[in-house]
């Protein structure tokens, strides 16, 4: 079963959330920090660590925050757009209605993080390190995953729209729960991944172009 997004005041650490107050800023170290309904056009926050932190309703348009680290954080409602967070490290997250597009996360490490109800649109997730993911009730689209590395990672109710997987690899992934399963790219990737049935009949006129699979009715040729 998918797990269930959790409010606030369900957070471990939610009785010692203090307001932001300032800005973010290369290198800064924030821990247990709530920020609520700010907006930052443009933030240069590079190798930032948020610990045990939280993101309510907050906007995020361009700006960098390479090498940044979101160790036990919580977002909900987060609108991400164009900002470049490529090398960047989650674990132990959660992402609730938020909407990534545009990012560059190439080489980003998700470990332990669960997106419910989120849109992913325009992200590159190339070379990017995913284990156990899951990602509940979500929209990817025009995601690149090329290259990257999935292992226990799961789409239940979710939709995938021109994904690409070419040269990923992965390990123990679920595509069962998937809504919509449309692959740009990389269906001999899909070794490691689990399907259901009524998807293989969708995928494999793809699949058997992939495997250089000639599949022609009619009697033995002469």
């Amino acid at each position: 079963m998918a797990p269930s997004p959790r409010e606030l005041a369900d957070l471990p650490f939610a009785d010692h959330l203090r307001p932001f107050d300032g800005v973010l800023a290369e290198g800064g170290d924030y821990d247990t920090v709530h920020l609520d309904g700010d907006a930052f056009d443009g933030a240069i926050c590079d190798n930032a660590r948020f610990l045990e932190s939280a993101f309510s309703s907050v906007t995020f348009t361009g700006g960098r925050g390479r090498g940044a680290r979101f160790n036990e954080v919580w977002l909900d409602g987060v609108r991400w757009v164009g900002t470049d967070l490529a090398d960047t490290d989650w674990q132990d997250g959660e992402l609730n209605g938020c909407v990534l597009a545009g990012l560059e996360m190439f080489s980003a490490r998700l470990h332990r993080v669960v997106f419910h109800r989120c849109k992913l649109e325009s992200v590159n997730l190339r070379t990017a390190t995913l284990r156990n993911v899951t990602f509940v009730d979500c929209l990817l689209r025009d995601v690149d995953l090329g290259g990257a590395a999935l292992t226990e990672v799961a789409f239940p109710g979710s939709a995938l729209e021109d994904v690409r997987f070419g040269k990923a690899r992965m390990a123990k992934v679920d595509l069962r729960g998937a809504t919509r399963l449309e692959i740009a790219d990389g269906y001999d990737a899909l070794g490691g991944a689990t399907i259901g049935s009524g998807q293989l009949m969708e995928l494999a006129p793809m699949l058997a172009d992939a495997l250089g699979i000639t599949v022609r009715d009619g009697g033995a040729a002469r």
